[in-house]
């Protein structure tokens, strides 16, 4: 049905979660137009996803497709780029953007449209194409500047609320929890006096966050989790408390690929990652997510963290997505953003004690 309507119209912007299938949309697309075609992708690590999605559900080869990022560049019939490569600036010139100005692409396909309208990436929208497809999990941007996707790509030719995709078995149901932790009287002052901008770090890394994390972890043995924020030494924190890998920015490609390829496999049953797995990681058995910070209550990467976990699993399980929160602070206060966001999609949102957890009562 995605694929059908966005033919209909040309160009135009297909919004499904997190595993519902916009590769598919995107391959379906590719067999219609029969066509060269970009693919513009947020990082290496999903430049690879997709190509080997396609080597897996088409009949492409791997001489067919391409991949232009930091590491190769290659141009074929299907070529696979990063928005950051294409947008890389040298001695004032945008040479990889005007490299593929001059190519004729039948199709683009932007992954994670969302982000266009940000200046770093709005400059991909003008490369030539007589056909354009925008792909993502949900439409939100908290600059309000997502309605500038229609302008830069086309009209919206698909949507559909994320409980009716579930309802059709398409991703897995999930249950949304956040636990409320109590400052410490240390920890109050702290925050009472701080800065304003520095606020909500005090408040989402307190010390009883990690407490939680460690107790959820435990409850969830066996189950594969993902514990996700925002705050880097927060993150290596847990990460040594737990005895698991982090996943952050200054990893490298080829020891997250590792890191990843073990959680699919179950090898590793527990990965810290920072901000770089919101976007286009595939880790389909993925059952838990412990949300410990974020962006400020920004309800794109609330909606892409729950993604991370929405893949359907193999037995058929539901997934749980954890926001750990500290009551009575600026955390809260964009916990109830994000809250209001998953009413919107149709997510029941239960609201636990820190206690609760402890006591094992989730």
């Amino acid at each position: 049905m995605a694929a059908e309507g966005f033919w209909h119209g040309g160009s135009g912007v297909v919004v499904l979660p997190c595993g519902a299938g916009k590769t598919i949309v995107g391959a379906a697309a590719m067999a219609h137009v029969k066509a060269t075609t970009l693919i513009l992708v947020t990082n290496t690590v999903a430049a690879r996803q997709w190509r080997e999605e396609l080597l897996r559900r088409t009949t492409l080869n791997e001489d067919e497709i391409g991949e232009y990022s930091g590491a190769k560049k290659e141009i074929r019939p299907v070529t696979i780029a990063t928005y950051q490569v294409m947008t890389k600036k040298k001695n004032g010139v945008y040479s990889h953007l005007d490299l593929f100005d001059t190519h004729d692409w039948g199709l683009i396909i932007y992954d994670e449209v969302h982000l266009l309208p940000a200046p770093i990436f709005r400059f991909t929208a003008d490369i030539q194409s007589r056909r354009r497809l925008g792909l993502t999990a949900t439409l939100v941007r908290e600059d309000g500047m997502e309605g500038e996707v229609f302008s830069l790509i086309g009209p919206k030719r698909f949507d559909v609320p994320w409980k009716e995709i579930e309802a059709q078995g398409y991703i897995a149901p999930a249950e949304c929890i956040e636990v409320r932790v109590n400052l410490t009287e240390a920890e109050r002052l702290s925050y009472a006096t701080a800065e304003p901008e520095e606020r909500y770090r005090y408040c989402a890394t307190t010390r009883t966050k990690r407490d939680v994390v460690e107790e959820l972890v435990g409850l969830h043995a066996g189950e594969q989790i993902l514990v996700i924020g925002q705050y880097i030494d927060q993150l290596d924190d847990l990460s040594e408390t737990l005895g698991v890998p982090v996943i952050k920015g200054e990893t490298p490609i080829k020891e997250r690929e590792k890191l990843f390829a073990a959680f699919r496999t179950g090898e590793i049953t527990c990965l810290v990652v920072s901000k770089v797995a919101n976007f286009s990681i595939d880790l389909p058995e993925a059952t838990i997510a412990i949300q410990v910070s974020g962006a400020f209550g920004s309800r794109q990467e609330e909606a892409q963290r729950l993604g991370r976990i929405l893949r359907p699993k193999a037995d058929g399980r539901g997934a749980k997505f954890y926001s750990v929160v500290s009551r009575d602070t600026i955390d809260q206060d964009f916990a109830q953003n994000r809250q209001r966001f998953l009413a919107e999609q149709g997510y029941s949102y239960r609201i636990i004690d820190a206690d609760d957890v402890f006591q094992g009562k989730i």
